[in-house]
């Protein structure tokens, strides 16, 4: 008898969360979003006030909220009795290029997001066919997210006529030939110590044989 009226108290109060505004949405907050508005985040998640929170599909939420552009990915949580929080992680900047209809803002994974002015710091990218599915945008894009802080920070540009002829060009007017994306560690090691030479061209393309012009 016991268990019974446990199980019938159990299933009274799943149906009273379920069915009625007990427990229901009366707050959307919404974290770490700098870039998208606020409101672009509600509108996108489109959960109604007044829903039962049992009833908030949050992957489904979350998956619309990372269909904005500027949204690499977004978690949505229950917060009982009334919440749901959105947590936001934007796309960040590797780098830019530029194209007939504007400057295109480019994350490490080569998804160009955004039309808008690069940050200060974020290198050019100079390719035939920058995306997702060009290898040469994916293996230069490996060979900069790679670097060490240090050499990464002296970036202008990145240029790659092909996936084996990848050039660095320093802010100071400097350039690395770095060849293809293998070994991209080594010459990352290589490269700084070797910048400390005098020069204005420094081919770290074959780790074992390096020259300076």
């Amino acid at each position: 008898m016991i268990i019974a009226l446990s199980v019938v108290a159990l299933v009274g109060l799943v149906a009273a969360a379920w069915f009625t505004p007990v427990l229901s949405v009366r707050k959307i907050s919404v974290v770490g979003n700098v870039g998208v508005p606020g409101d672009e985040v509600l509108t996108t998640l489109a959960i109604p006030t007044g829903k039962p929170l049992l009833q908030v599909d949050v992957d489904a939420a979350a998956r619309r909220v990372a269909a904005i552009p500027k949204v690499d990915h977004a978690r949505v949580e229950r917060r009982y009795p009334s919440t749901v929080r959105v947590t936001v992680v934007e796309r960040a900047p590797a780098v830019f290029y530029d194209a007939p209809e504007g400057t295109h803002l480019m994350d490490a994974g080569a998804v160009a997001y955004a039309i808008e002015p690069p940050p200060p710091g974020v290198p050019r990218l100079k390719v035939e066919r920058p995306g997702r599915e060009d290898p040469v945008t994916v293996d230069a894009l490996k060979v900069l997210t790679s670097m060490p802080p240090p050499l990464r920070a002296q970036v202008g540009e990145v240029a790659a006529g092909s996936i084996s002829d990848i050039r660095i060009t320093l802010l100071d007017g400097r350039q690395l030939v770095w060849g293809s994306a293998e070994n991209t560690e080594r010459k990352s090691a290589i490269a700084l110590p070797l910048l400390g030479q005098p020069g204005k061209v420094y081919d770290i393309s074959s780790p074992d044989l390096v020259t300076v012009k």
